[in-house]
């Protein structure tokens, strides 16, 4: 009888498979060292380059913050030349005020009243003076009525006085400016 031994077949044939399994696992990890170095450097890429535009969009920030800063400068000092604009502007109107209401009064002054004193105090103006009758004071406060300067003409004192031997009413009004 012959006898064959079949274990060292068997031997060489796990030696073999074992071969070919390295043979195939020593690529395989040399493939996943490969893919993994190459995740992480592409990772490490990416990150840089996030960083960078972190950085880039700080310095933006900054930027416009400063920006903001020199807006809000130029709107405080916008508003105060507005200011003074307007300051200038009221004064100018205001200028015009006095030389409208003497001419206002003038026109509508009737020839029988003689005006004493004007005070201007804001928007009233207080007039006093002497008339020959009530009617003379009573016309006088009907024209300034009508006129667009005064707002509203009030009588506020009238009485008999006697000046060189003639009887004359004296009248204190109150006006208010438009």
């Amino acid at each position: 009888m012959i006898k064959i031994n079949l274990l060292a077949i068997r031997k060489e044939k796990k030696k073999i498979k074992i071969r070919k399994e390295f043979l195939v696992l020593i690529p395989a990890l040399v493939l996943e060292f490969a893919f993994i170095g190459f995740m992480e450097w592409k990772m490490d890429k990416e990150k840089a380059e996030l960083l960078e535009s972190i950085s880039k969009a700080k310095k933006e920030n900054d930027y416009y913050k400063s920006l903001m800063t020199e807006v809000k400068k130029a709107k405080e000092s916008q508003k105060i030349l507005q200011d003074k604009l307007n300051v200038i502007n009221s004064l100018r109107k205001q200028k015009a005020v006095p030389a409208r209401v003497l001419d206002e009064i003038s026109m509508n002054k009737p020839d029988k009243i003689q005006l004493d004193s004007l005070k201007k105090e804001g928007a009233k103006l207080g007039i006093e003076g002497l008339a020959l009758d009530d009617e003379t004071v009573a016309n006088f406060m009907t024209n300034l009525r009508r006129s667009k300067v005064f707002k509203s003409v009030d009588l506020i004192v009238t009485e008999q006085v006697e000046q060189s031997k003639f009887k004359l009413k004296k009248f204190i009004l109150s006006c208010e400016i438009s």
